[in-house]
């Protein structure tokens, strides 16, 4: 079974790369960058759409260093907001603005789009339905671990 979990990863990890890849390149230039809408995605899922920025972390592939400096950015500009956590004073709480809310909107529906024609388009509705339940298979077998430091795997300019 070695073999074939090696085999089965190494062509996961060159299908994702190619199709980040073109979605990379065909990414809205609409106010927000890739990794910012992957920030934006896992706080706009959140109840409320706010996260502790810990929370955040483990959710993106980015290290601390690189989701902080990022949503400072988004702070910045108006995206999001950021606040103290009143249950814990050690934490930030950053929560999506209604200006936010209009950019990830437009942002995610040309990104949808993409997707679809993309992903969508070289897989039918059952592989979809295949593919989608086996990664959350996988993802839930996965130990909960944050990235480290400054070893991101999504490490890029936009970072």
């Amino acid at each position: 079974m070695s073999a074939a979990s090696v085999a089965a990863w190494e062509a996961m990890f060159r299908a994702q790369v190619r199709v980040l890849r073109v979605l990379n390149a065909e990414f809205p230039d609409d106010g927000l960058s890739f990794n910012e809408y992957d920030v934006m995605v896992a706080i706009a899922r959140e109840p409320g759409r706010e996260i502790r920025m810990r929370e955040l972390t483990r959710n993106v592939l980015l290290s601390q260093p690189s989701v902080s400096r990022l949503v400072e950015r988004l702070v910045s500009r108006g995206v999001l907001s950021k606040r103290n956590d009143p249950r814990d004073a050690r934490g930030a709480i950053v929560a999506v603005t209604a200006a936010g809310a209009e950019i990830y909107g437009r942002v995610a529906r040309e990104h949808a789009a993409a997707i679809r024609r993309h992903v969508g388009g070289a897989l039918s509705e059952q592989e979809l339905a295949q593919l989608r339940d086996i990664c959350v298979k996988l993802q839930a077998a996965m130990p909960d671990v944050a990235p480290a430091g400054s070893r991101s795997i999504a490490s890029s300019p936009n970072s």
